[in-house]
């Protein structure tokens, strides 16, 4: 099958505005025509059917292993029937979410690498307390100071009281003891007061929980329990353009729609591959697809795709039935009978291949045979 005449001429136009040799012409015409075999389908074929059969079915052989160790130290990671949940729900944030950090080939030094890690990991104030102790008479507490992690972790103690910010309180550093004086005389404000100190963010990306080095074929990488792929593309070091996250909402922020829908992709299809199913791409690149198309990431539900359809039958059809009844009676809306659904529940002919045309003709009559070739 050839290429329609719309795409060839696109294709002259390119090669023409960008000067390409005809060895490559024939490459990219070739590549192209593969792609485009790959999306035809037959006129009025019900493609959003077959892929939702095609996924569903397979989904249902999915185990309820829901996790995955990444890495050498055992980040697990949620995968299985509720990490698709989480992508087609598009959920705001995934369970476990994770990064995975590549290091440009400058950098690819171990020692280089565990100062990137590093400077990724959040850390708290009580990853370098020894022992605490409450003056409950002078409404003070005392945070004795782990020095060997202050020099390790290379926090300056000069900025430390700065990076501690409380409202209610006074901090300060006295020799290898962190001092928190309570502007109340409460003892129930106090013992809260601990706790915000102790969880108080003074080096790292916060969020980042914990982060693993480990050689991938051939290079280092930094796996990462927790996400701020924003605040990851500014450490000097990293490669922004392999560094990835499994929370879509994030790269759709960061890095656009286009990316977003990568990730979905990427994402749907890793999570199929690890449980052993084989699903073809193009009905992943769909879904994905009609998840993206307005320009923001919708879920598949009653919220989402589901719920918004132009049929008024369709969205009863589905979830909250009296709802979109009473709404659209409201409304005046009318429906049009344009799917393959609502023509089913009215006892329609479904307008999905040739119940999607008319045909309009004259079929000729078939000559009669003259009597003497009958005879014959």
């Amino acid at each position: 099958m050839d290429l329609p005449p719309k795409i060839q001429r696109e294709l002259e136009e390119y090669f023409e505005s960008h000067k390409i040799p005809p060895a490559q012409r024939e490459k990219i015409k070739k590549k192209v025509h593969e792609l485009y075999m790959k999306s035809v389908y037959d006129p009025e074929e019900a493609i959003g059917v077959v892929t939702a059969q095609s996924l569903s079915e397979p989904a249902t052989q999915m185990t309820m292993r829901t996790y995955h160790f990444a890495g050498t130290a055992g980040i697990q990671v949620t995968l299985g029937l509720p990490r698709m949940i989480e992508i087609f729900d598009a959920r705001k944030e995934p369970r476990t979410p994770t990064m995975t950090v590549y290091i440009k080939p400058e950098y690819q030094d171990i020692e280089k690498v565990k100062k990137i890690a590093e400077q990724i990991r959040e850390v708290k104030v009580r990853d370098v307390v020894l022992s605490t102790v409450l003056d409950l008479t002078e409404m003070w507490i005392s945070c004795k100071l782990d020095m060997k992690k202050i020099k390790e972790l290379d926090i300056d103690l000069e900025t430390l009281p700065k990076k501690i910010k409380l409202r209610s309180a006074d901090v300060s550093v006295e020799g290898n003891e962190l001092i928190v004086n309570s502007k109340k005389d409460d003892i129930g404000f106090i013992h809260k007061l601990k706790y915000a100190v102790l969880e108080s963010h003074i080096k790292g990306i916060r969020g980042v929980t914990q982060v693993v080095v480990s050689k991938e074929n051939g290079e280092w990488v930094i796996t990462t329990l927790g996400s701020n792929l924003k605040k990851v593309f500014e450490i000097e070091g990293v490669d922004p353009t392999r560094t990835t996250t499994n929370n879509i909402f994030e790269i759709y922020d960061v890095l656009g729609i286009e990316a977003a829908r990568n990730a979905i992709i990427n994402q749907a299809k890793y999570t199929m591959d690890e449980q052993g199913l084989d699903v073809d791409i193009r009905y992943i690149t769909l879904l994905a697809d009609l998840m993206t198309v307005d320009g923001q990431i919708k879920a598949i539900g009653r919220y989402g795709i589901s719920g918004q359809k132009l049929s008024v039958l369709v969205r009863a059809s589905f979830e909250e039935t009296k709802k979109h009844f009473v709404g659209a009676s409201v409304r005046g809306e009318k429906d049009n009978l344009r799917g393959a659904i609502e023509n089913i529940m009215l006892n329609q002919v479904a307008p999905v291949g040739t119940g999607s045309f008319e045909l309009i003709g004259h079929i000729p009559e078939l000559k009669k045979e003259s009597k003497s070739k009958k005879k014959k």
